[in-house]
């Protein structure tokens, strides 16, 4: 599929994990994709892969934001879909009990700042052309409860869920649509390396997909590549949910 020729995307966190897959399924799909990371290397090397430009970026700062649209405009004269991708989960983000104010600052500020940062800074792009479609990475944490707790993480999460939901309302009717992407467990280096070194808490999460397995990053990119493109042109304000199942199962089969 062709959807999304000719557009503009910008892609947080695009150097690996969810981020590098939609790099790649937007390209597939038509687009030139700007990979924002602080990865210079990985972010280099998917930008390279698809023909796109690397803008290296610490979305906690605005002023590195700002002028990551101004690059990805001066560029390629548009912004059309902006996927606000990036974010951390460290080990240090646990109990509510245990997790020290500042780690949970430090999450807030990638994982809820950093999409305020990004769309306070893509929307007047949007605006000019009087279209656009914002994705912003939740999770499925943000409408769920779990004992096994990343505090600032699922707080993050609910944060960037309400705002992309507000977001979504406001600028209706201007034509951009703002929606929140809620993904399952996703099978990223990053969320293997954490199970890896803990399998009861893996484990713990497993059991509760009904589906009985983590998700596949590429199946997240499919989801960001149908919320950028026209086939979802009457959805926005929403939690789209990409879970396997979890949200909605009470009893798991065997």
């Amino acid at each position: 599929m062709q959807r999304l020729e000719d557009r503009v995307a910008v892609v947080t966190g695009g150097a690996s994990g969810i981020g590098l897959a939609t790099v790649r399924r937007l390209a597939r799909e038509g687009a030139r994709v700007v990979v924002a990371d602080l990865d210079e290397t990985g972010g280099k090397a998917a930008a390279g892969e698809v023909g796109g430009l690397f803008v290296k970026v610490d979305v906690t700062s605005e002023e590195e934001v700002r002028a990551l649209y101004e690059a990805a405009h001066r560029a390629y004269g548009r912004i059309d879909v902006a996927f606000n991708n990036a974010g951390i989960s460290p080990p240090d983000d646990d109990s509510i009990l245990e997790t020290g104010l500042e780690a949970w600052r430090r999450v807030q500020d990638v994982n809820l700042t950093s999409v305020y940062l990004c769309c306070k800074h893509v929307i007047p792009y949007m605006r000019e052309r009087g279209k656009g479609s914002i994705i912003n990475t939740a999770s499925f944490v943000a409408v769920m409860g779990a004992a096994t707790s990343q505090i600032s993480y699922t707080a993050s999460k609910g944060g960037v869920l309400a705002m992309s939901r507000e977001l979504g309302v406001q600028f209706a009717r201007e034509g951009i649509r703002v929606n929140a992407l809620c993904p399952g467990p996703v099978a990223t280096p990053l969320l293997m390396e954490l199970f890896a070194k803990d399998a009861e808490r893996a484990a713990r999460r497993l059991v509760h997909i009904p589906m009985g397995r983590f998700a596949e990053a590429a199946e997240i990119a499919a989801a960001v590549a149908f919320l950028a493109s026209d086939d979802s042109s009457f959805i926005t304000a929403s939690e789209f949910l990409v879970d396997g199942g979890i949200s909605g199962a009470y009893v798991t089969p065997l």
